[in-house]
């Protein structure tokens, strides 16, 4: 079984910057591409960034495009996301979650079909 760990929220003021790691752990063979969202209670889940698994390629939503960048270390099977110029609106649990080596799926930017979630990590941004 594949599992994902997020670490790295927490709170900042407006304007500051956060780290989150997405850590694959247990069958990392199981799979090929990691995304990153957030769900705000009441609204529907966002999808952030994305690595297409065939050729590296990150995509990005328009919300994040800018401040927000996407990085692998393989070797680690970590996933990162480094966020800049935080805002109040990006308050937020953020998710990362990946795709089943055996999908047909890869993400151009839609964020569409992931099959393992990891348990999500707050972030708080104060004006």
């Amino acid at each position: 079984q594949l599992r994902l760990m997020e670490s790295g929220g927490g709170s900042v003021q407006s304007g500051g910057s956060l780290r989150l790691s997405c850590a694959a752990s247990g069958l990392t063979s199981d799979y090929k591409g990691i995304g990153w969202f957030r769900l705000v209670p009441g609204k529907a889940r966002e999808g952030l960034s994305c690595i297409n698994s065939n050729d590296g390629t990150p995509y990005y939503a328009n919300s994040v495009k800018g401040r927000f960048t996407i990085s692998s270390d393989n070797a680690k099977n970590t996933v990162y996301l480094q966020m800049n110029s935080l805002q109040p609106e990006d308050t937020a649990v953020y998710f990362c979650a990946a795709v089943d080596r055996r999908s047909t799926y890869e993400c151009y930017g839609d964020f569409l079909t992931y099959d393992y979630w990891g348990q999500g990590t707050q972030v708080t941004v104060s004006s």
